[in-house]
């Protein structure tokens, strides 16, 4: 059997000198490692074209439901009493998440140490970080803040930071290990991107409440990130904010192909400014249908020849797994 499985090969130096030599005898290798850096920008550049890269995310609620061996079947879906159970199921992992040792053990040093493992091991020694309860800071308070718009200008000020590259590149560290994603507000112009105010959405809902110092019972913004962390994979995500803002556009291929909104319960309180939100990017990128996520609401909406669909996040999660 001429295959090579090797765990934590960022740990072996000059590792990539050895599994090309082998590779290229006809040698196949399976490599894992807690360094996302190492896995995958390194290695694009030390084995260009000999390698395929997977990324190994947190459960999904899909998955989550099968580790609670819960059966999904289309009729499922019409019985009032396996709704509710699916809803009581959904709730619960929109606060705990889906890292699948801290479901199986329920101990919260897990997520604590996972997450203690990538600023210090795989950020701060790698990156030599002289200013670790700085940078441990500036974590917190994005984490704190996920979901508000921010600029690194605003934090280099908060921070007492240098300089606005010091704000960047910390974030960097961080969004390379895949903790968190920094989303963009949608402009034509990529300068524009660039500089206007970003958003940060964490890698899963079961850290927020660990490193987050937020006092906050408000569950519509882990119903956001929960949303942001399924449509990451689809294609590239933005904000937009032209006269109301919508929580997400989706570009694909160069083109703006979904516009969705997220709020827990669309009520009188906040119905205008959903719906006109999410009109004005449906206009913007002439879009006939839009999509708003809620916690448990389900309607079809037709606004000046505008159908907007509105959909409990539970069974849009099971839909578009």
């Amino acid at each position: 059997k001429k295959t090579f499985f090797i765990d934590e090969i960022q740990n072996v130096k000059n590792f990539e000198t050895f599994v090309r030599r082998f590779y290229e005898q006809g040698f196949k290798f399976i490599i894992t490692g807690s360094n996302a850096n190492l896995l995958s920008r390194e290695i694009g550049t030390k084995l260009t074209g000999r390698y395929l890269t997977i990324n190994i995310k947190p459960f999904s609620f899909n998955e989550y439901l099968k580790l609670k061996k819960i059966t999904i079947k289309d009729e499922t879906l019409c019985e009032t009493e396996s709704i509710a159970k699916l809803k009581k199921y959904f709730d619960k992992y929109l606060l705990v998440g889906g890292m699948p040792e801290y479901l199986i053990y329920k101990n919260p040093e897990l997520l604590t140490q996972t997450y203690n493992d990538i600023v210090i091991k795989d950020i701060a020694v790698r990156y030599k970080v002289d200013n670790l309860l700085l940078m441990r800071e500036l974590y917190q308070y994005l984490i704190a803040n996920f979901t508000n718009k921010f600029s690194y200008t605003s934090l280099k000020k908060i921070f007492q930071l240098g300089s606005v590259h010091t704000v960047k590149k910390y974030i960097s560290f961080l969004e390379e290990s895949f903790f968190i994603s920094v989303v963009n507000k949608f402009d034509y112009s990529i300068k524009k991107q660039i500089v206007n105010e970003k958003k940060v959405y964490v890698l899963d809902n079961g850290f927020i409440p660990l490193i987050s110092n937020r006092v906050n019972k408000d569950t519509g913004w882990l119903l956001e990130n929960f949303v942001f962390n399924n449509l990451n994979d689809l294609a590239s995500v933005y904000y937009f904010n032209t006269n109301g803002e919508c929580d997400f556009v989706i570009q694909e291929k160069k083109k703006i192909t979904m516009a969705i909104q997220v709020c827990w319960e669309l009520n009188n309180e906040n119905r205008e400014r959903e719906l006109k939100g999410l009109l004005n990017a449906m206009k913007e990128f002439k879009l006939k249908n839009g999509l708003i996520i809620t916690s448990n609401q389900e309607d079809d909406v037709v606004i000046e020849n505008f159908k907007i669909t509105i959909k409990p996040a539970w069974k849009w999660a099971l839909i578009n797994p």
